[in-house]
């Protein structure tokens, strides 16, 4: 089994086709993967889009799989019919195709928070104000024939996050929130071996969110509590496969436990001379 330090071999490793999973009624999870046929573990780059009445996207992708992610998108929704644009946190892999995707869509509304387009206003937000909704955390919008409300992952690793609770199915959008690495573009956690998702699981989290090892014990447990009582049927997120019913409740008891999971150290200097190695001999010794 691959473990989750080995080197990368190569630096710009390119996206590798996986076709949209339907998660839901009108909801599709849309995969990428980040490593993947290059790395021993990949890691998902997804977006989501609910194609209610009111069609909603659910963060915008990775700049480097633009191409396949407008395809995937606009193979789902009319880029007419789209009113709602939600960017869960203003990091690049989640906001990377937001103008693409605005200027396709000229019924659309950027919904997002106030300290998100704080943020972002300052060279990286170009779409005017009046196409803006603020909403934040535990606030709702009303999509035609669904309410989803903005709240807040157990873990994040931004200070802009917030996740999508869609209260008509119980698809939660959980950000960068339980995701785990892969070998290999996978649909479902429960697609995968269970102590490897558990591993991979727990070593995400605590990457992603290294401050979890000082959390409360208790507090970290009432935050836990309060997601397990949202009605929550599956989690899609971006940087792992779906956890759909059959694997929800052990997703529920390993972030329960995080404060006190031990984590595998991340790579350092070796691993990097191991690549710069590797790519030495890919090249032939060119520099």
């Amino acid at each position: 089994m691959s473990t989750l330090t080995e080197p990368l071999t190569h630096p710009t490793p390119l996206p590798v086709r996986h076709e949209p999973v339907q998660v839901a009624p009108e909801t599709w999870v849309i995969q990428a993967t980040h490593g993947e046929g290059i790395a021993p573990i990949a890691v998902h780059m997804n977006a989501m889009v609910i194609r209610g009445a009111e069609p909603v996207v659910v963060d915008t992708g990775a700049p480097v799989n633009r191409d396949q992610y407008l395809e995937d998108l606009f193979g789902l929704v009319e880029p007419d019919d789209v009113r709602w644009v939600f960017i869960s946190h203003d990091d690049v892999d989640h906001y990377g195709n937001l103008h693409e995707v605005m200027d396709a869509c000229p019924n659309a509304t950027l919904v997002a928070s106030w300290f998100l387009c704080e943020r972002m206003s300052v060279g990286r937000l170009d779409v005017a104000p009046t196409r803006w909704r603020w909403v934040g955390d535990g606030e709702s919008f009303d999509a035609g024939d669904r309410t989803l409300t903005a709240i807040r992952p157990p873990l994040y690793d931004s200070p802009t996050t917030r996740g999508l609770l869609d209260h008509r199915t119980g698809v939660y959008w959980a950000a960068d929130c339980y995701g785990a690495g892969v070998e290999r573009g996978t649909a479902y956690a429960s697609d995968l071996d269970p102590d490897f998702w558990a591993h991979s699981f727990e070593t995400m989290q605590a990457w992603t969110s290294p401050w979890v090892s000082a959390l409360d014990p208790q507090a970290h447990l009432r935050s836990c509590r309060h997601m397990e009582g949202l009605g929550i049927t599956t989690i899609a997120s971006a940087h792992g496969p779906t956890i759909g019913s059959a694997s929800l409740d052990q997703a529920f008891a390993l972030m329960r436990t995080l404060p006190a999971a031990t984590i595998d150290p991340q790579p350092g200097q070796p691993v990097l001379d191991d690549i710069i190695a590797s790519m030495t001999v890919q090249t032939g010794g060119a520099q």
